[in-house]
């Protein structure tokens, strides 16, 4: 194994999701190809921080049959609209400028800046319910040897 490349995040509508993702929130279009004919309108569409190349987010759709049956498929839009499908957790430098200009953008923080034994901490969700947060972690102590 070398390194994680990307993780997918279930969304309710592709199109929403990239316009949050990167009208809102500032991420960049990574991938975005249609398989309409193949795979049947499967589409993979990927967003990623500006300048970390190497790493990027799936937005993908909620399938139905046959990849998921009708009441599994609920049960994934029920867990997202909770925020207990997973978490995507961004890193900054400076959680005040990126609090107030993702705010400015239309963000809604479900938890605003709070320090934290582990840095200041903010939370939000995308339009499909998923849990994000927003960290600047503490600098971590000098090892004394």
């Amino acid at each position: 194994m070398k390194k994680i490349a990307s993780a997918h995040l279930w969304v309710h509508d592709q199109d929403v999701a990239l316009k949050f993702w990167t009208e809102k929130v500032g991420m960049e279009v990574r991938q975005d190809v249609s398989f309409p004919e193949e795979m049947g309108d499967f589409r993979w569409l990927t967003v990623g921080p500006p300048g970390q190349d190497d790493v990027s987010i799936v937005l993908m759709a909620v399938p139905g049959e046959p990849v998921m049956d009708e009441p599994t498929r609920r049960q994934v839009l029920d867990l997202m609209a909770k925020g207990f499908t997973g978490t995507v957790f961004l890193v900054t430098d400076d959680i005040q400028s990126d609090y107030e200009e993702m705010t400015a953008r239309g963000v809604e923080f479900t938890e605003p800046p709070t320090q934290m034994p582990y840095g200041i901490d903010s939370g939000f969700r995308d339009p499909s319910g998923n849990s994000v947060r927003l960290t600047q972690l503490a600098p971590l102590p000098a090892n004394t040897v």
